[in-house]
């Protein structure tokens, strides 16, 4: 994967002397920096300009996050409008936008703020987080920064993940999940992680990864920083997320599948999720304008009751059996879950249908 190198740097005055800061200036000295009081003005810019979104990206933003950085996923049943099986999960918006170019990233069609931004008062959220655990010692709670952002692939720019992970490290009721489509794992080697970080991956088939995830690191090169952390003890996971059909996936889903195994451990393996390729309509009309090479907007999607576009169910349930059948072959006791997902086709593919309690449980202990 080729490093990210903006054009620009604009760096708001209260997080100057962040330890962020200095650390993506450090490591980019050539690039012109300026000093701003807010963001605003760049967000009337865009608004008033409607840059593109690669010229966006090439604009880096290190900004003072004045809202909360930790709230509970947006995929939430009470945020999406259906009855889903939600997996109790947490996010923290560290940063916001991603340089690569993957063809059906929903980020696309959901930033109103289109520009490449890293929120640098990391003393706030580490702050924000201990509170959150201080004040409910008797929940575990399950947190992972891959929502509005990768989660590695600027770390070797910022440094985001040291602190992280030797924070979480000393916690007795969180886990963290670092969830990347990199090999940027350099900054975790060698921390103490006290086996409260999952590093996870997010991964597809060489033919969708060359076609439809640009900029990305190879699916070579992101096995091989996954077998890494695994040697350092880190537990690591999979997100075959989104599935997608085309006529030779289940060959190559397959061997993904066994590739993964045959590389990383089972008893590495902290979980495994499954999703299917899902869109707004904003979101396939955006990808035909941005990839007209991409033949994802010519599946057979259907209006979903949340409002996207999935696979005909009978279709994403028969990809999702397949796909569980083929991980159970190589490890019957690795957890899987659907993501996004309501009780029919939990049901109909994994013959039980969890409580978000249970589910929540059920992955913290492959950790904990």
């Amino acid at each position: 994967m080729k490093p990210y190198q903006p054009e620009q740097i604009f760096v708001e005055r209260s997080i100057e002397g962040s330890p962020i800061t200095k650390n993506v200036l450090d490591r980019l000295p050539g690039v012109p920096t300026r000093s701003i009081d807010s963001t605003e003005f760049l967000l009337e810019e865009s608004q008033r300009w409607n840059p593109t979104i690669p010229r966006s990206k090439q604009s880096l933003i290190l900004a003072h996050h004045k809202g909360k950085f930790f709230k509970p996923c947006p995929g939430s049943r009470a945020k999406e409008g259906l009855k889903g099986v939600c997996c109790n999960y947490f996010v923290i918006n560290y940063a916001s936008n991603c340089h690569m170019e993957c063809s059906y990233c929903y980020l696309q069609s959901y930033l109103n703020f289109p520009y490449m931004t890293i929120y640098a008062n990391q003393v706030d959220l580490i702050t924000e987080l201990k509170t959150a655990f201080a004040g409910s010692p008797h929940d575990f709670f399950r947190i992972g920064t891959g929502e509005l952002a990768d989660s590695l692939a600027l770390d070797w720019l910022t440094g985001y993940s040291t602190v992280l992970v030797e924070f979480f490290a000393r916690q007795t009721n969180a886990v963290l999940e670092l969830k990347t489509k990199s090999n940027c794992v350099g900054n975790l080697l060698g921390l103490e992680h006290g086996g409260k970080t999952v590093v996870s991956w997010s991964m597809n088939p060489r033919y969708v990864q060359e076609k439809e995830e640009h900029k990305t690191s190879s699916i070579s090169q992101r096995l091989q920083a996954a077998t890494e952390c695994a040697e350092q003890g880190y537990p690591v996971g999979f997100h075959l997320d989104p599935l997608i059909f085309y006529p030779a996936w289940e060959t190559d889903y397959r061997d993904l599948i066994e590739e993964i195994f045959r590389r990383i451990p089972a008893s590495s393996i902290a979980w495994i999720s499954v999703g299917s390729l899902r869109m707004t309509s904003s979101l396939k009309d955006t990808i035909r304008r941005r990839f007209p090479s991409s033949f994802l907007p010519l599946g057979e999607l259907v209006p979903s009751p949340d409002g996207k576009m999935r696979y005909f169910k009978p279709l994403r349930m028969g990809m999702y059996r397949q796909v569980l059948r083929w991980i159970r072959e190589k490890s019957p006791t690795t957890q899987v879950y659907a993501c996004m997902e309501g009780p029919g086709v939990w049901k109909e593919v994994f013959q039980s249908v969890p409580t978000e309690a249970e589910l929540g449980e059920e992955l913290i202990q492959c950790v904990v």
